[in-house]
């Protein structure tokens, strides 16, 4: 590559359109910060909404409400899509056709038939596709996830995790109440994703769990203590807590939880098991046996860069110099497969198995 492509190609900016302008603030943010990242449009249903977010950009924008009318613009390269589950899909659908970079909040979707159907468009299209992940990307995670690809924890057999509000329903958008919604969607998938990823992705087996709503249909358990009009909470139609045990290849055990409301302190928590040591996340803690004496390391880890600074570089980064994507749109889909299981499991009082296919194929 000649000097004259190097700088080309170190001038060329990722061009992205960010569609919701809730979570599309702070990961819309993090693109516009990063050097080689640029907004160039905003889509919401609300103009208002877009017009505050804009204030706060350094270059003008175009405003879309129709998403689709957004993916035929041809100066946008990337898009981010963050509304409600059940639109995560349609939208991000629309942006792949359109040879468009496609980066989805969590989760995936609203149902794992969505998810599928997503995940096969995206990869045929050839572009980076990407989960746009809080949690995973912070800094406390990656370290975790470090230490377990070095070999610290020995072999992992077993982990908790654990998503807990006191009193945290969402109810700005009825999207996240009604079918396709829900705690276990919203908050754990977080907790979900981000220990499967420490752990090593093993690969999921059986799930049994349980689920329902004891706050959200009685108006109870919104967001900060504010109880919504009835009109509201009477569309409740998902779940304000789930739990499940996921049993993974090797007989790995996961014991996920997550709570919107609930008479308990709120808690972001995970926990590692390990045949050579153990940890949890909040806050880093190791923990050793040595010289028969027991060990345990709380880890002050450096300030960095957000998680969302994290997660834009590597999307641009996947982009701009064809780096592997960490996060592909595949993992959402595997996620949501383990929580989908957890819910149906509930719904039907069984255990779910995942891996039918497998037995077909033998």
């Amino acid at each position: 590559m000649s000097p004259k492509d190097k700088k080309e190609k170190s001038d060329k900016k990722v061009r992205a359109a960010i569609v919701g302008m809730g979570i599309g603030r702070p990961n819309g943010q993090a693109i516009q910060k990063n050097p080689r990242g640029e907004i160039v449009a905003l889509c919401d249903l609300k103009e208002d909404r877009m017009m505050d977010f804009a204030k706060s950009l350094p270059n003008e924008v175009k405003f879309y409400t129709d998403y689709k009318k957004m993916c035929k613009d041809k100066e946008i390269d990337a898009v981010f899509v963050g509304t409600p589950n059940q639109w995560h899909v349609p939208i991000a659908l629309e942006a792949v056709k359109r040879d468009k970079h496609v980066m989805v909040t969590k989760p995936l979707a609203d149902s794992e038939k969505a998810a599928e159907k997503l995940v096969e468009a995206a990869e045929s299209a050839g572009v980076v596709n990407m989960m746009s992940l809080s949690t995973r990307f912070a800094d406390n995670c990656k370290y975790m996830g470090s230490l377990e690809r070095e070999g610290f924890f020995g072999e992992i057999y077993y982990a908790r995790a654990r998503s807990v509000r006191r009193s945290g329903i969402p109810a700005w958008n009825l999207g996240f109440i009604q079918k396709g919604g829900g705690a276990f969607r919203d908050m754990g998938v977080h907790v979900l994703d981000a220990v499967w990823w420490i752990m090593g992705m093993p690969k999921p087996v059986s799930v049994k769990g349980v689920a329902g709503a004891k706050f959200g249909p009685r108006g109870l358990g919104y967001w900060n203590y504010n109880k919504p009009e009835k009109e509201v909470y009477e569309q409740y139609k998902s779940d304000d807590y789930a739990g499940g045990l996921i049993t993974f290849e090797g007989g790995i055990g996961l014991q996920v939880e997550s709570f919107w409301a609930s008479h308990q302190p709120e808690e972001l928590q995970i926990e590692l098991f390990g045949t050579e040591a153990g940890g949890k996340l909040n806050p880093v803690t190791l923990y050793i046996t040595e010289h028969g004496t027991a060990q345990n390391t709380m880890v002050n880890i450096p300030k960095g860069p957000s998680s969302w600074d994290n997660i834009a570089g590597h999307f641009i980064d996947c982009i701009l110099n064809g780096v592997e994507c960490q996060a592909p749109l595949r993992h959402g889909l595997i996620v949501q497969q383990m929580m989908e299981a957890v819910l149906k499991s509930a719904e039907k009082g069984k255990e779910i198995r995942l891996d039918k296919g497998d037995k077909k194929k033998k």
